[in-house]
């Protein structure tokens, strides 16, 4: 699959959460998103930057900002199409496309343990033996959380770089052999 063609297949799929996306369909759209975040970056910083000078007796502050709208919108519009082709090619390599959500499922995960968990230990008294156990529990259980945040996206990088997983599998036939 070409450059072209894999762009051109995963705007007309987007919406398709089903079937099967070879490796390049995948890695051909991650860059073309790549490319068009950067010529959205370049665009934002031109014509949407404000730049402040602050100037005291001492010191000189520049500060630039940008609400990033150009970037906003180009994300907006890969969003869904760059899930669907992710789900599908999990499937490719016979995985649920459910796993291309996992680090985004254990991050929500993640903050709600810890929001309960401080939440819960606020409901009593500052500085008592179940303040200190809540708090030392939602400890416990968010630094194990954290370690797994980081090898999440890992591991999800890792599967999407899998090859396709040869014949038919349950979620449709490889997208590499040709029909006859």
């Amino acid at each position: 699959m070409t450059f072209s063609d894999a762009i051109r297949t995963c705007f007309t799929k987007f919406l398709t959460f089903s079937g099967r996306a070879s490796r390049s369909e995948y890695w051909f759209f991650f860059l073309f998103i790549v490319i068009w975040s950067i010529i959205a970056g370049i665009i934002d910083a031109q014509f949407f930057t404000q730049v402040a000078v602050t100037e005291t007796e001492t010191s000189k502050s520049v500060t630039a900002t940008s609400s990033a709208p150009v970037q906003s919108i180009v994300s907006l519009i890969v969003f869904i199409p760059h899930l669907a082709v992710a789900w599908r090619r999990m499937h490719d390599t016979g995985r649920n496309g459910l796993y291309a959500l996992l680090p985004i499922l254990l991050i929500l995960g993640a903050f709600g343990v810890l929001i309960f968990g401080i939440g819960l230990a606020s409901h009593f008294p500052h500085g008592g033996n179940l303040d200190i156990l809540f708090t030392r529990a939602t400890l416990l259980v968010v630094l194990p959380t954290l370690f797994v945040l980081f090898v999440s996206p890992l591991l999800v990088l890792w599967w999407l770089t899998r090859p396709s997983q040869p014949g038919t599998n349950q979620y449709g036939p490889n997208p590499y052999e040709v029909a006859q």
